[in-house]
């Protein structure tokens, strides 16, 4: 009996020792940093990417679709943002669907000057010009997709 025993345990030893192989070679989790992204929806999401593209240099990190139903992930000089086409039935509206906005998003950039200027020539309308108040250097546009971004800068 006590052979038996023996062969027992190191029976359990070896299934013991193989299953902490097995979690060593277990990669770990990745470290997550936590950030928060808008998600815009729009009508004409390839356009729409190709606007951000063109007014604020984004470019562009993921995408499916294409027409009139995009999703796509973006980042302009790094900060990412997410879009894509409506989806009424996922309660996903555009601002032209609503008649209005629910958030602006604030744009801050080295020389928020330029960064409107470009963003009205690529199609956006003036909202208010930039200037400088509040110890900020900032405009306020709205894209063709009736989203509303403030450009601007800290001046202090």
């Amino acid at each position: 009996m006590a052979t038996s025993k023996k062969k027992s345990s190191k029976g359990k030893r070896k299934k013991s020792s193989q299953k902490s192989s097995v979690r060593k070679q277990r990669k770990p989790a990745p470290s997550i940093m936590t950030t928060i992204a808008p998600w815009l929806c729009v009508r004409g999401g390839s356009r729409a990417v190709e606007f951000y593209k063109s007014a604020f240099g984004a470019v562009e990190l993921f995408r499916i679709g294409d027409g009139d139903s995009v999703v796509a992930r973006l980042a302009i000089d790094g900060a990412e943002f997410w879009m894509s086409d409506e989806s009424p039935e996922h309660q996903n509206h555009s601002p032209e669907s609503l008649g209005g906005i629910t958030v602006r998003i604030i744009l801050t950039v080295a020389d928020p000057d330029a960064v409107f200027a470009r963003a009205i020539k690529c199609g956006a309308k003036e909202v208010y010009p930039v200037t400088e108040e509040h110890d900020w250097r900032i405009g306020r546009v709205v894209d063709p997709f009736g989203h509303h971004w403030e450009i601007g800068r800290p001046t202090s």
